[in-house]
């Protein structure tokens, strides 16, 4: 057996009903812990365009969550939607958008509990996550270098190469543009931005991220238009097949009600990353007064990444398969049932969705980096830095000429990994969570948090070494 089948097993293994249970069940359980939180995504979306300047942080709330929303809104919005629905038929956008909906509560939970042990370096920097959570919170320092190792590898996988692959695939396909031509003009601009830590990678999440979105949730929309004869019928398929096996035909994959739960769940994850522990990291550096206030904020991502984009992107995929026999839900190719959807808009639909991918893929590289550097310096110290940043402009550019169908493979393993030991720190801090919860409430969201944030001495020499 090779090394890529060996990946690829246990990927699978990985992916399969073990952790769906275990990452869907904390969805639900937290929803139920929290108090259904996702009661109030609507205040939490006017929260989230506040500011709060008197609060400890780096960036400002809406820094964090455009920071966090440029490594969620990607590829798995677009081509994970595309690949969930090749494989597991139309049901399975049912089962994204659910992973959405509960997965709010989770990527609230696990925000509430990297700020609330977060910690400052002497040089007044915040610095938060997982690791954190689990070496403050529970005393399990070994679980959160555990956690910080898979991440910061992790990063260059999903979050770096295979994101500059999707961005020189689609200049070469599109355009006919070389792949080592992208590869040295995307790694300079990545470099560039890098190079100026958090605040230049947040100033420049906060101009893309919503004209990105904005930008293919507007193509979304007109294809929904086009489309709006046969949308009824598209929602009752979605609803239909994703609790009974849908047969082959009518432009769909034949699937079981396992498939599509299993790929609708395991492309809502990659999209929206809830459970993972990465957008908590970003979180962490956010000027906010208590944890609550930025959980809340930060919960708005899963809403936008998931139930609203993934869901508008689900229903023109299946309306499409529906109502135009050119485009075949049954080659098993996400990319290409995307593209084909896509290009019922006249002239500029290939447009809308090339400027989608790109600019979704080029801010998840730039989201992920952050990630990956908060990771390492956590295990590693501040002295790692610099040849980190050197490592992921080389990363970029080997991803772009390369092959990447193991990355792939490895990425989705480690992004399934990853996600284990924070799930354990959400679960074993749920009490801690409810009381926080029920301490800033509504009417007391803008208190401050009475706990003094420690300074980590020696912050900046890792834990390792």
């Amino acid at each position: 057996m090779s090394f890529s089948e060996i990946i690829d097993k246990l990927d699978s293994l990985l992916w399969g009903w073990p952790l769906i249970i275990l990452l869907f069940g904390t969805h639900l359980f937290m929803t139920v812990r929290t108090g259904f939180v996702q009661k109030d995504i609507f205040k939490a979306i006017r929260l989230s365009v506040t500011k709060d300047p008197d609060a400890e942080g780096d960036v400002s709330q809406f820094g964090a969550l455009t920071t966090a929303l440029s490594s969620t809104i990607g590829t798995g919005n677009i081509i994970g939607v595309g690949t969930a629905i090749a494989i597991g038929g139309p049901g399975a956008v049912l089962w994204t958008w659910l992973t959405g909906v509960f997965g709010i509560a989770t990527k609230y939970a696990e925000t509430l509990i990297a700020v609330k042990y977060r910690v400052k370096s002497e040089n007044g920097s915040m610095i938060g996550g997982a690791m954190y959570a689990l070496e403050r919170g529970l005393k399990m320092k070994w679980l959160g270098i555990v956690f910080a190792l898979l991440a910061s590898i992790c990063a260059f996988g999903i979050g770096c190469m295979v994101q500059a692959n999707a961005v020189a695939s689609n200049f070469q396909e599109n355009l006919n543009v070389s792949p080592y031509i992208v590869a040295v003009a995307l790694s300079v601009v990545v470099g560039l931005v890098i190079i100026g830590g958090i605040r230049s990678i947040t100033r420049v999440s906060e101009l893309l991220v919503p004209f990105m979105a904005a930008f293919y949730v507007l193509g979304c929309i007109v294809i929904l238009i086009m489309n709006a004869d046969v949308l009824g019928e598209a929602v009752v398929t979605i609803l239909s097949s994703a609790f009974s096996p849908k047969a082959a035909g009518a432009g769909f994959v034949g699937s079981t009600i396992t498939i599509a739960c299993r790929y609708g769940i395991a492309r809502g994850l990659f999209s929206n990353e809830s459970g993972m522990g990465s957008a908590p990291l970003v979180a962490s550096a956010a000027q906010t007064r208590n944890p609550k206030r930025q959980a809340l904020v930060s919960m708005t991502g899963t809403f936008w990444d998931t139930v609203v984009i993934c869901l508008m992107t689900g229903l023109v995929l299946v309306s499409c398969i529906i109502k135009y026999p050119s485009v075949d839900g049954t080659a098993g190719n996400g990319g290409a049932l995307t593209s084909q959807a896509f290009s019922m808009i006249p002239v500029i639909g290939l447009p809308i969705l090339i400027i989608g991918l790109i600019t979704f893929a080029f801010s998840t590289i730039l989201g992920w980096y952050y990630y990956g550097e908060r990771c390492t310096v956590y295990l590693f110290g501040e002295k790692v830095i610099l040849v980190y940043k050197i490592l992921w402009v080389i990363g970029v550019f080997v991803g772009c000429v390369m092959t990447l169908n193991t990355v792939w493979n490895i990425a989705d393993l480690l992004n399934g990994l990853m996600a284990i030991p924070n799930i354990i720190a959400v679960l074993l801090l749920s009490q801690v969570i409810a009381e926080e919860t029920k301490k800033y409430q509504w009417d007391h969201i803008d208190d401050k948090d009475e706990t003094k944030i420690p300074v980590l001495k020696n912050a900046h020499k890792g834990v390792l070494f």
